[in-house]
């Protein structure tokens, strides 16, 4: 291992926090991680390892999260990346689904994770040094009925990613998109929020859909820990990737997408360019 790090990681209560805070732990760095409960809090920090520092922290509010940005920096030091991983899935077929869901959807994939990027930004600026990995997903990619709001959060955040790792590369700060395909995390089980189903049409479409995402959450592919490993390999490479899938269905889902996509832009690539001139 290289030099020791210190890591912040949004919501390491669950899935890919939890499993990532544990391997960085294991590995030697000190991790700060930010939870939701007191409790959550205690349970972190009573790491053997006493590398395990934790903050309460709700990405919904704003104020608190450049103020915990500022008190993590006075009392700890500087942070050297930073994991964007804190988010939930929500459920449900568009028509269905509240625009209120939507825009909580945003406020914490979206909103929440760009308001700790600016809060950590000034630091990494200065020091010319620093890291930003945010969990993405397949689905900011790929799309699939009784997901428009995830997806749209999930593009959102990689076309973020991608702008900020140009605009960033003058300063030595590197920027990773991480989008994991499925795994064996809480995702589609008791952290999913679903919306209640109410017009029969969709019923043909989406019901499957749904039975199946239930039946299938805890025995995904995907092993947590397997992608906590391989999150740790690209801090500590010199290079890191700006877009980083995990596990192999995401490598043959985002594969068919490509290709599907570039060739529906040959079939109207005539459409395309007669708009010229």
């Amino acid at each position: 291992m290289n030099q020791p790090k210190t890591i912040l990681i949004t919501g390491v209560s669950s899935g890919f926090g939890q499993a990532l805070a544990a391997e960085a732990l294991a590995a030697g760095h000190r991790v700060i991680g930010t939870v939701r409960r007191a409790t959550a809090a205690e349970a972190f920090e009573a790491h053997a390892s006493g590398r395990a520092y934790a903050r309460i922290l709700d990405l919904t509010d704003t104020p608190a999260i450049s103020r915990i940005a500022s008190e993590i920096s006075s009392q700890l030091g500087p942070i050297d990346v930073l994991v964007n991983n804190a988010g939930y899935g929500r459920e449900g077929i568009l028509e269905e689904s509240p625009i209120e869901e939507m825009r909580r959807q945003f406020e914490v994939n979206v909103f929440g994770a760009v308001e700790m990027i600016k809060a950590v930004l000034p630091s990494f600026r200065e020091r010319r040094a620093g890291h930003i990995i945010n969990i993405t997903s397949m689905g900011g990619y790929i799309t699939m009925p009784g997901i428009a709001y995830y997806c749209g959060s999930k593009f959102a955040l990689e076309g973020i990613s991608d702008t900020l790792s140009k605009e960033l590369a003058p300063f030595n700060i590197h920027v990773t998109a991480v989008a994991p395909g499925s795994f064996r995390t809480d995702w589609a089980g008791r952290s999913m929020r679903r919306s209640p189903r109410g017009i029969g049409d969709y019923d043909a479409l989406f019901d499957p859909v749904r039975q199946a995402r239930k039946d299938k959450s805890g025995h995904q592919l995907g092993d947590p820990v397997k992608a906590a490993q391989a999150m740790l390999k690209i801090m500590e490479s010199n290079t890191p990737p700006a877009h980083l899938l995990l596990g192999s269905d995401a490598l043959k889902l985002v594969r068919k997408q490509f290709t599907d996509a570039s060739r529906e832009i040959d079939i109207w690539e005539t459409v395309t360019v007669s708009t010229d001139g």
